[in-house]
């Protein structure tokens, strides 16, 4: 028998349409709306604002709650719709497109003052819902807003200019005439591609919660990409901003983005937080959310001397177990980027020559060199070395695992390597090396990598976790786990995260 009765909400289906400008689901809305105090639903002089409205879910879940708290306030229901509509939501599309869609969602008309708008005092078409074409500001190549690459966004009035209103201004108090707002609330554009190498983005999301401060709401409360977190490319100043914010209340973390948005990946997982301007303390509720699990605490953004922050609860109770010893961490020895002067793209070896040099562009690994182009760190040439490749491996879906430093090998005396690998550390002896080698294979040793990566590059950071052991002797997960009292819990938990690895040299 067919069943009839399906009816889904139409901004659910939006919501599974993978883009940078990821469509929020509905249910995700309701989440990020109860974080605020109920007493705002039935307060008729809170403003709330989406700075970034695509498919007005956002405002329409708000006037739901609005209609709802106001009854006893304006009981006749056509005035208090039009309170709400005209007096209360007000937002700022991102693209022409997602207003039309925006006002449908909210006014139940593309235009506000159409013949089936749900409010009857607007006189224009775009009511409370604004957007107006702009292009990027230049600064020779680069916009000096957004930074958006001038060879890729500088374009035809056909296509978007994807320069967003809301952070291409130095007052976006104008957009609503000094307007003071209580909330401020969205699902800012992630990133955008600035014309570099396989399909090179820079993130943007940030300048959405900077924007947004300069307003002084009381609350703000987005949802964002997790990256952040370690902070990364552009991200560096975000980071410490958001992490030593005493106004930061509350973080909802999803490691898989699935669990938030179905349908899309997004590297480093989500999160949606809420700021508060009355709150002062250094401390933040964080929620975890993982498949149906949800656990809560509260604890510190900043810790261990750390300038990143640990989402994990069991990862930060091994950190607290590891901080115990005071060992200095593999970080401090990992070689800068070119650790020999020779590029990824590097082609002029030759089938002999004075020093050997691993690189991909070969068919069989590796070329020779000559001695006198070598113009980074000669002294470690003739030593052992422990590299790895500067790009590894991506989260696996299957049972949650994650597979890091996989092409990690032993590098002989009299040779070097191109950009393409990250070199560890270096040793005088081979027996050193294979010590080091034996703590890389380790869950214990990946694990703590995991904790810091947020995209597939490798670099010294990836390290700043690990501490350096006695690499006179080998070390196993069984010799760590006793060394750093781990529970059976945390073992566990290793066990889950991290699949056991054979890795070989190349």
């Amino acid at each position: 028998m067919m069943q009839t009765n399906y009816n889904p909400d139409v901004l659910t289906c939006l919501a599974n349409l993978s883009n940078d400008e990821v469509f929020t689901p509905p249910s995700i809305v309701t989440a990020m709306l109860d974080l605020l105090p109920v007493d705002l639903w039935s307060n008729p002089t809170a403003r709330f604002l989406d700075p970034v409205s695509k498919s007005g879910v956002f405002l329409r879940e708000m006037a739901k709650r609005l209609n709802k708290g106001l009854e006893q306030e304006i009981p006749d229901k056509q005035e208090r719709i039009n309170h709400i509509l005209t007096q209360q939501l007000y937002g700022i599309a991102i693209t022409e497109l997602t207003s039309l869609l925006s006002r449908r969602s909210v006014y139940c008309s593309k235009r506000a003052n159409g013949r089936y708008s749900i409010c009857s005092l607007f006189n224009n078409e775009q009511g409370n819902i604004k957007f107006e074409r702009i292009e990027h500001t230049w600064i020779d190549t680069k916009c000096k807003y957004c930074g958006a690459s001038k060879d890729v966004y500088d374009r035809d009035s056909e296509l978007e200019t994807h320069a967003y209103q809301f952070i291409h201004t130095d007052k976006p108090e104008d957009f609503f005439k000094n307007m003071k707002f209580d909330v401020i609330i969205g699902n800012p554009p992630y990133q955008l591609g600035d014309g570099g190498n396989n399909a090179s983005a820079t993130p943007i999301y940030n300048l959405f919660i900077e924007q947004a401060k300069k307003l002084n709401p009381q609350y703000i409360v987005m949802i964002i990409p997790a990256r952040w977190y370690c902070g990364g490319r552009g991200l560096e100043s975000f980071r410490n901003e958001m992490l030593s914010d005493n106004h930061l209340k509350e973080i909802h973390d999803f490691k898989s983005t699935t669990d938030c948005f179905p349908g899309i990946r997004v590297g480093g997982g989500i999160c949606y937080f809420l700021w508060d301007s009355l709150y002062n303390s250094n401390k933040a509720i964080i929620t975890s959310h993982d498949s149906n699990k949800k656990t809560s605490k509260e604890r510190p953004l900043l810790e261990f001397g750390l300038n990143f922050f640990i989402r994990d609860s069991i990862i930060r109770e091994i950190i607290h177990k590891i901080s115990v010893f005071n060992e200095p961490k593999i970080s401090s020895k990992v070689f800068s980027q070119k650790p020999y002067g020779f590029r990824t793209n590097f082609m002029d070896f030759q089938k002999s020559g004075d020093v050997k040099i691993y690189t991909k562009k070969s068919k069989d690994g590796y070329g020779y060199v000559s001695q006198k182009s070598i113009i980074k760190n000669n002294d470690s040439i003739d030593k052992w070395k422990v590299v790895t490749s500067r790009s590894t491996s991506v989260p696996e879906e299957d049972n949650g695992q994650v597979l890091r430093m996989s092409q990690t090998f032993i590098v002989e005396p009299n040779a070097v390597v191109t950009e393409s690998y990250v070199v560890i550390d270096v040793f005088e002896t081979k027996t050193e090396a294979e010590c080091f080698y034996s703590y890389v294979k380790t869950r214990f040793f990946r694990l703590l990598c995991q904790a810091t990566i947020v995209s597939p590059d490798v670099s010294a950071r990836t390290f700043d976790l690990v501490p350096i052991q006695d690499f006179n002797e080998s070390w196993t997960d069984e010799k760590l786990y006793k060394k750093y009292s781990l529970t059976k819990e945390e073992i566990d938990y290793i066990d889950s995260m991290i699949r056991p690895m054979e890795i070989s040299n190349e």
